[in-house]
């Protein structure tokens, strides 16, 4: 009998032992907990994109260079996957662009130029890499990097689930911050390779729409080691519906944008 008394003790304090050694499991806390369960975290996060096929919003967009601030309305409509158009008016319309996973298409009525090509529209100036998705996951509140696939670390702090990428990756490598009882991204930092840039993208706010989590206040902030260029996009009115289109026509007489 003290031989198998001693076997179970021997036996629980094993497990607990095994126990305490794994990740800890991820619930909803006010608190992140320290050494998660990446995987489960990543499960966690992934549960909380939204699920849309076709979305439309309006957005208050503000931008300031900190020597000038500017504002416009836009109007922005989306299909998953497939196309983002934007329509931007100042009391009249002054541009409109439309990104497709194969192109970008641009033009604006102050100078009368346009733009039809690939990414180099949004690339050439920093030497980035952004392709349909990364644009399309900004809106949606995603991160650039899908935190399930891959390596990744869990830096420890008090507010947020901080991860970072780990090994060798090509292309962007984000620093996100994850709400620890949303698991709603709300921050991700982004250094950009061969300059002095830093992007730096933030979810200040987010509503329910249709029981869908989107992102309500979005923060741009691009850094070149000495002064700050910001966006702010303040979405005042999001719905889905079908019946959308994306009408695109570039006016006739006007100058193409080289790069």
């Amino acid at each position: 009998m003290t031989k198998i008394i001693k076997s179970i003790t021997v036996g629980i304090i094993l497990a607990l032992i095994f126990i305490g050694c794994k990740s800890v499991a991820v619930l909803p806390t006010k608190t992140p907990v320290k050494n998660a369960n990446l995987e489960a975290l990543a499960a966690r996060i992934k549960s909380s994109y939204p699920k849309i096929d076709k979305v439309r919003s309006r957005i208050k967009a503000t931008y300031d260079d900190g020597k000038r601030k500017q504002q416009v309305i836009v109007q922005l409509r989306m299909e998953n996957k497939k196309t983002i158009w934007l329509s931007a008016t100042m009391l009249i319309p002054i541009a409109k662009i439309l990104i497709t996973p194969e192109q970008v298409s641009f033009y604006e009525k102050f100078q009368k130029t346009y733009f039809e090509g690939n990414f180099d529209l949004i690339n050439a100036p920093f030497n980035t890499s952004f392709g349909y998705t990364d644009i399309e996951n900004i809106f949606l509140g995603k991160p650039f990097l899908d935190p399930g696939v891959g390596k990744w670390k869990q830096i420890s702090n008090p507010q947020h689930y901080i991860l970072i990428p780990q090994g060798n990756r090509s292309g962007l490598q984000p620093t996100l911050f994850f709400d620890p009882v949303s698991f709603l991204l709300k921050e991700q930092r982004v250094l950009i390779p061969d300059s002095s840039y830093s992007l730096t993208i933030k979810y200040l706010n987010h509503l329910k729409v249709e029981g869908k989590s989107l992102p309500s206040l979005i923060e741009v902030t691009l850094f070149d080691g000495n002064k700050s260029q910001r966006l702010e996009m303040e979405f005042t009115r999001t719905d889905f519906t079908e019946g959308i289109s994306f009408p695109f026509e570039i006016p006739q007489g006007y100058s193409k944008i080289e790069f």
